[in-house]
């Protein structure tokens, strides 16, 4: 009989690994609330359970595995839920990180605390209580400062605190997005920020995912921070890049994951590498569905599949092949409704267009940009650089439009 493994999330952005899974020879189960969610017409079988809700996910898991097949295994893709995967290994013995640890992935308060004690090198950082400490901990520590919800995901009420920001609003506004209605404040420090990628095997780190975060717009998106996208490779030198992975590595280690998946954001600042935050999942945002792949020929996501059920990974396969230069960029069009799409087929026949995804359709309101799902598409290109990657990137942006009208 196959091993059968539940993958946590049937999005589309999920599908990419469910069909690597069936084609690894595995029986793929998937979970997701939307019963018409992509994933769950590729599974072999399905489950109807949100993604963020631990206990129906159990429940539904657990029944399955006692009352129609056993499973070997379950992991998330693309999306951050890693309390409910752990929670699923613990109730059902499967491998997977501990539930402490995934507490601490799952709080960044909690997570930076941990660090602080460890000695990873972090941001300043502080609880905040109330509105008055808020503005207490403004005035003593000054500006600029990022505010952002302790529990919550996808850069939603994450804020750039600068003179121009009200602080009643953004107290305000980052609380609403935080589950338990805590927030915290950080030091922004100045710098380049990267996406890392690592599995851990028996404690030790091995990271073939590494890219530098575009912030491009950051002015002109303000408070909120909005990327666009990003560059494979790194234009890091060497040594910092080495820093970074070290970091990384030291901040799993922290948090007790010595077999699993870490994704990485960090920021280079004076010289020193410091984690913003971790996440104990697979990426989004096509990261590991495609850049990495793209960048260095690795595939992170099979690495995963076959840890969550158990197989020994050789190292070797986590090692860059090559390093191909891969861009991609998000599309933002003007605020409105949209009224006509244009360009998509003509951009994908450019050279080095490896994909486009087009988030919207006409009719849909398009708002100002707010979280990591601000993007009305992503355009993603390679290259034999990644000065090429850019420019091709740059290439089929120009054709494509999404037209709004005001509302």
């Amino acid at each position: 009989m196959k091993m059968a493994l539940l993958i946590v999330n049937g999005g589309l952005e999920a599908v990419p690994g469910i069909k690597l899974a069936k084609e690894m020879g595995l029986h793929v189960v998937v979970s997701d609330k939307n019963p018409q969610a992509p994933g769950l017409a590729l599974a072999d079988d399905a489950l109807i359970a949100s993604t963020y809700d631990v206990q129906s996910t159990v429940a539904a898991a657990r029944e399955y595995h006692q009352c129609r097949r056993p499973l070997n295994g379950v992991m998330c893709l693309a999306a951050d839920v890693p309390l409910t995967v752990a929670s699923v290994a613990a109730a059902l013995s499967l491998p997977g990180i501990t539930l402490a640890a995934a507490h601490l992935a799952s709080d960044k308060l909690a997570m930076k605390r941990r660090f602080a004690a460890d000695g990873v090198p972090v941001p300043w950082f502080s609880e905040v209580e109330s509105l008055e400490h808020l503005r207490r901990l403004v005035s003593r520590q000054g500006l600029p400062l990022v505010l952002k919800p302790v529990d919550s995901r996808g850069a939603r009420g994450v804020l750039r605190l600068t003179p121009k920001v009200d602080l009643r609003w953004a107290y305000d506004l980052s609380g609403s997005h935080s589950p338990t209605g805590r927030v915290m404040l950080e030091r922004f420090l100045p710098g380049p920020q990267v996406s890392t990628e690592s599995i851990l095997i028996n404690g030790q780190a091995y990271t073939p995912g590494f890219s530098d975060r575009n912030y491009e717009y950051l002015e002109r998106f303000a408070p909120y921070i909005i990327e666009n996208g990003g560059e494979l490779p790194s234009f890091l030198p060497d040594d910092m890049q080495a820093e970074v992975r070290e970091v990384v590595a030291r901040a799993a280690l922290s948090l007790g994951i010595t077999d699993g998946v870490v994704k990485g954001d960090l920021v280079v600042s004076q010289g020193r590498a410091y984690v913003i935050e971790v996440a104990a999942r697979l990426s989004g945002g096509y990261f590991c569905t495609h850049e990495i792949p793209l960048n260095t020929g690795v595939s992170t996501i099979k690495a995963v599949i076959r840890q969550a059920v158990g197989e020994r990974i050789d190292p070797e396969e986590l090692r860059p092949r090559f390093q191909n230069g891969v861009v991609q960029r998000y599309l933002f069009p003007r605020p409105g409704r949209v009224v006509s799409i244009g360009g998509v087929d003509q951009a994908r026949e450019l050279p080095g267009v490896a994909e486009i995804v087009i988030n919207v359709r006409t009719g849909d309101v398009v708002r100002e940009p707010t979280d990591s799902n601000a993007g009305a598409g992503m355009v993603l290109a390679v290259g034999a650089t990644r000065v090429e990657a850019a420019r091709r990137a740059a290439a089929a942006l120009e054709i494509i439009t999404v037209e709004t009208e005001p509302l």
